[in-house]
């Protein structure tokens, strides 16, 4: 354990023995923090926080400290961060809400770039990528390998289907499929994350299985439901089109379209 002698730490943080804590970080009560972990300076992270194995989370970061909320009455919530992630400098992290189940979630392989803000209530899936300054307000869900460029941003309660694409400053208010590409003022879709999907090994035919069934809602002439309908009996023998119907289905804000 490499912990610098500036650096302030609650009796009641628990800390793996080959972790590194820079100078002037200040950990605080009920964290938990993994093996292979590096803080770095002036990080503040305050609990009820659990933080895998393998993160790093770089400078002047604040990470579990009370939500934004202003129904927020010093409830005992918590903030849980899987293994093997990155959260680059004056990201913050909140925990959550009893108005939810109290915990904001973070799982693995996760790319957070500077300035991030991951407000409470939250759920991020594995190997998603934030660039600088990208925002998710209260309640957003994020899928697997989904991609936020810089200063995109979710309005409370969105949910971001896997291996979505957000541009550069979109700002969402409804959902946004799974394997779909937003962009513009006012955002718009696009299309499907094509090169995300190649490399991610999806093959040409699942591909363009996936691109026929975003046709079917963005450019059939459909309603929603009937969509829905049409791409439900394709699911058996296509299933790399579950994560999108399933996402159109579980929509409680509507879809961007």
């Amino acid at each position: 354990m490499s912990i610098h002698s500036s650096a302030i730490i609650s009796e009641s943080a628990v800390l793996a023995d080959d972790i590194e804590v820079g100078p002037f970080t200040v950990i605080g009560d009920d964290v938990e923090i993994g093996t292979g972990c590096r803080v770095d300076s002036h990080v503040v992270i305050n609990g009820p926080t659990r933080i895998g194995s393998n993160n790093h989370i770089y400078q002047f970061c604040s990470v579990g400290d009370d939500p934004q909320d202003k129904k927020y009455a010093n409830e005992p919530t918590r903030l849980e961060i899987g293994d093997n992630n990155t959260i680059r400098e004056f990201s913050t992290i909140n925990r959550g809400t009893v108005q939810e189940e109290g915990v904001t979630f973070i799982g693995n392989h996760n790319w957070i770039m500077a300035y991030v803000h991951v407000a409470h209530d939250c759920r991020i899936g594995d190997h998603c990528i934030f660039a600088n300054n990208a925002t998710l307000a209260g309640h957003v869900t994020v899928g697997d390998w989904a991609i936020l460029a810089g200063f995109a941003g979710a309005h409370q309660f969105c949910r971001i289907g896997a291996h979505a694409f957000l541009g550069m400053y979109s700002g969402i208010n409804r959902d946004v499929p799974a394997y779909t590409m937003i962009g513009g003022q006012p955002p718009a879709p696009k299309g499907i994350n094509t090169e995300g999907l190649k490399r991610r090994d999806f093959s040409e035919d699942q591909i363009r299985n996936i691109r026929n069934a975003y046709r079917v809602v963005y450019r059939s002439g459909l309603k929603l439901a009937e969509a829905i309908s049409e791409l439900e009996g394709l699911v058996g023998e296509k299933p790399e089109l579950e994560p999108f119907v399933e996402s159109l289905m579980s929509s409680e804000r509507g879809i961007i379209r």
